[in-house]
C-alpha cells in the first residue's frame, strides 16, 4: 500500500512538472518576443538615423508584428503540446490551430509587406518622379493588393478547416465577372485617368479648355475624374474617360509663355506706314511698363483688306494666361490714346450707296434708309 501511493505520488510531481515546464516554456518565448522587439526598434531606429529614406527602416518595422506574433504562437504550441494530457485527438486540434495561426501571420507579414513598400515609395519616390501618376495609382493599388492578400488567406483557413473552397472559386469568379460588367463605366474611368497621368500633359496649376466644353485650371487630377476650376469660380468635374476621348488645350505647354494677338484695323484713307511705326511704337511701350509681359519683341503685320478698314495685328506674349488678357487690354489702351491723339479713323462699319445718276453716298449700316423714305 505505501508503495502504490509512492509510485502515485510520483506520478503527481511529474505531471506537475511538465506543467511548469510548459507554462515556463511559453513564458520563454514571451520575453523573446520582448527582447525581438526592442531589438528590432533599435536596429531600425540606428538605421533610420544614418538613412531616412533606406528601404530597411521600413521594412523592419514592417515585420515586427509578424514576427512577435510568430514567436508568440509557437511558443503557444509548443506549451501546449508539452501538457500532460492524455488522448491524441486534442493534439490534432492543437495542430490545425498552429497552421491556422502561421497562415494568418504569414497574411499579416504580406499585409505588412504591401503597406510598407508602397508607403516607402509614395514617401521616397514618388516626390521624384516627373508624373503624378505613382501618386494617385499606388494608394488604390495597395488597396487592391491587400485586398487579395487577405481574401487568399481566408480561403487557405477555410482549406485548413477542412472547408471545400472549389465552388467558392467559381462562384468568385461568376461574380467578379458580374461586377467586372457592372463598373464598366467606372474601370473605363480609371484607366483613363491612369492614360491621363502617365501621359504627363495636364498638371495640377495647368489652365486647359476643352474642345467644344468649359475651360480653366486644373485642381486634381484623380483616377475617375479630373476637376478644374474655371474663371467664374467654379468647379467643373469631368470624367476622365470624357478627357481622354477629349482634344485639350494646355495653355501652360510647353510653357507658361502665351501669344497674344491683339486685333485692329484703321481707315482706308490712313497712311499704313505710320500707322505701322505708331502700332508698334504702343505695343512695345505696353510691354515695356507691363508686369504681364515677356521680354519678346512685338510685332505688328498688315493682313486683311476689310470692309471697312485696313485690319492688322500686333503680335506679343504674356507671362501666363491671365496676363495675356491683362497685356492685351493695356496694347489696346495705347494704341486707342495714340490713333485718337494722331486723328488715325477707325471707321464704324460703312457701306458705299451708288445710285443710278452716279452718285456715291457713304452711310452707316445702321443709319441705310431707301431713297423713297424722305429725309
Amino acid at each position: 500500500m505505501d508503495g502504490s501511493f509512492t509510485f502515485g505520488r510520483f506520478f503527481d510531481q511529474l505531471i506537475a512538472w511538465e506543467s511548469l515546464f510548459a507554462l515556463a516554456l511559453l513564458a520563454a518565448f514571451a520575453v523573446g518576443a520582448f527582447v525581438l522587439r526592442i531589438v528590432l526598434n533599435a536596429v531600425a531606429g540606428r538605421l533610420e538615423k544614418r538613412g531616412p529614406e533606406s528601404l530597411v527602416p521600413d521594412m523592419l518595422k514592417a515585420a515586427r508584428l509578424p514576427s512577435i506574433l510568430f514567436v508568440l504562437i509557437l511558443g503557444l504550441y509548443l506549451a501546449i503540446i508539452s501538457l500532460p494530457i492524455e488522448g491524441s485527438g486534442w493534439r490534432d486540434v492543437a495542430t490545425r490551430a498552429w497552421k491556422i495561426g502561421i497562415v494568418l501571420v504569414m497574411v499579416q507579414a504580406g499585409a505588412s509587406a504591401v503597406d510598407f513598400f508602397i508607403k516607402w515609395y509614395i514617401r521616397v519616390v514618388a516626390p521624384k518622379t516627373a508624373t503624378a501618376l505613382d501618386d494617385v495609382l499606388l494608394p488604390q493599388l495597395r488597396r487592391f493588393l491587400l485586398v487579395m492578400v487577405y481574401g487568399i488567406g481566408g480561403l487557405i483557413v477555410l482549406d485548413t478547416l477542412g472547408i471545400t473552397i472549389s465552388p467558392l472559386l467559381g462562384g468568385l469568379g461568376i461574380t467578379g465577372l458580374a461586377v467586372a460588367l457592372a463598373l464598366q463605366p467606372t474601370l473605363g474611368n480609371f484607366f483613363a485617368g491612369t492614360y491621363v497621368l502617365s501621359d504627363g500633359a495636364l498638371n495640377v496649376g495647368d489652365f486647359i479648355e476643352l474642345s467644344g466644353g468649359p475651360s480653366g485650371y486644373v485642381v486634381e487630377v484623380g483616377w475617375r475624374s479630373t476637376k478644374i476650376q474655371t474663371v467664374y469660380n467654379n468647379l467643373v468635374i469631368i470624367p476622365n474617360s470624357v478627357l481622354s476621348d477629349t482634344i485639350v488645350t494646355n495653355y501652360q505647354a510647353p510653357s507658361n509663355a502665351i501669344s497674344v494677338l491683339v486685333h485692329c484695323g484703321v481707315s482706308y484713307d490712313s497712311d499704313l506706314e505710320q500707322v505701322h511705326d505708331i502700332a508698334l511704337e504702343c505695343s512695345r511701350k505696353a510691354v515695356r511698363e507691363s508686369p504681364h509681359a515677356t521680354d519678346f519683341d512685338p510685332v505688328v503685320n498688315f493682313n486683311n483688306f476689310g470692309d471697312s478698314n485696313i485690319d492688322f495685328y500686333v503680335f506679343a506674349q504674356a507671362n501666363d494666361r491671365i496676363a495675356g488678357f491683362r497685356l492685351k487690354s493695356d496694347i489696346i489702351k495705347e494704341m486707342h490714346a495714340r490713333f485718337t491723339e494722331e486723328g488715325i479713323e477707325i471707321n464704324y462699319p460703312v457701306r458705299k450707296l451708288v445710285y443710278e445718276g452716279g452718285q456715291k453716298l457713304p452711310v452707316e449700316i445702321t443709319g441705310v434708309r431707301s431713297p423713297g423714305d424722305g429725309a
